[in-house]
């Protein structure tokens, strides 16, 4: 008798396509989406921009025709900005661990340092955003007074003006950022933000003995020549010494924490 082998059947392998990591463009936005596209970030942004047709709005009526130039509307739009967008940049860090998204967040992208990367970049265009912003309220502001005022209305703006406000908004920013890294909490990292720099800036006033440093260290004196566009040689290591202070070491160590916290 002759015995019949039989074929096993092959079963096919399914196919597994290769899971691609996000790129950083594409992470970067997510990150500008979390940062507008909530109710905090959203309100933050429609202040800040009240805040600057409050001001212009301010200087069409009270300020002299000399001072009524395209550089001079534009100028006056770097406060609200200033103030309120590193709020904006702290509530991107801190609402991951507040909100607890912080678990689908680095799930889907386990490198958190790419993470950190999209974040900071996001936070790079919304500040050249600002300065995209307070250029256009500037232009309408500039247009009324020439039409309305007899205004001087000259449109002069250098690329150094132009580079300096871009470098204010920016360091204001990241400073934002690196707080919320650095504490990850909300309400904590705004009071912080806001907090120490005033009381450094106090003490510096009223003890002489720290008059020197705070010329070197205190933010809100090293940064003044950057708005007015008056920097000089000298004022620059002052500069950095001071964003030294308040920005690189709050986010190298923010940054440390961020990748080493245990997400629960």
């Amino acid at each position: 008798m002759t015995a019949t082998a039989t074929a096993t059947p092959t079963v096919p392998t399914p196919h597994v396509a290769p899971v691609s990591r996000p790129s950083i463009p594409r992470l970067t936005l997510v990150e500008l989406r979390k940062m507008t596209d909530t109710r905090a970030g959203f309100w933050l942004l429609a202040v800040t921009a009240l805040g600057y047709l409050a001001l212009v709005v301010v200087m069409f009526f009270a300020a002299g025709p000399e001072e009524q130039t395209f550089y001079g509307f534009f100028q006056i739009t770097l406060i609200p900005s200033g103030i309120l967008l590193p709020v904006i940049g702290i509530l991107a860090v801190t609402s991951e661990w507040t909100q607890r998204s912080a678990l689908t967040t680095f799930t889907l992208v386990p490198e958190r340092e790419r993470v950190a990367a999209a974040k900071l970049l996001a936070g790079l265009v919304l500040a050249v955003a600002s300065v995209v912003a307070g250029l256009a309220f500037a232009a309408v502001g500039n247009l009324a007074a020439i039409a309305f005022q007899d205004a001087d209305g000259s449109w002069q703006l250098t690329a150094g003006a132009l580079g300096s406000a871009l470098l204010f908004q920016v360091i204001n920013m990241l400073m934002g950022i690196a707080f919320g890294m650095l504490l990850m909490n909300s309400a904590l990292a705004i009071v912080m933000y806001f907090l120490l720099p005033m009381v450094w800036g106090i003490l510096g006033g009223l003890v002489s003995a720290l008059s020197t440093a705070a010329k070197w260290l205190d933010l809100s004196i090293t940064s003044t020549p950057l708005t007015e566009n008056a920097m000089s040689g000298s004022d620059w290591p002052k500069l950095a010494a001071s964003v030294g202070l308040w920005v690189v070491v709050p986010l190298v160590v923010g940054l440390a924490r961020l990748i080493r916290r245990e997400v629960s």
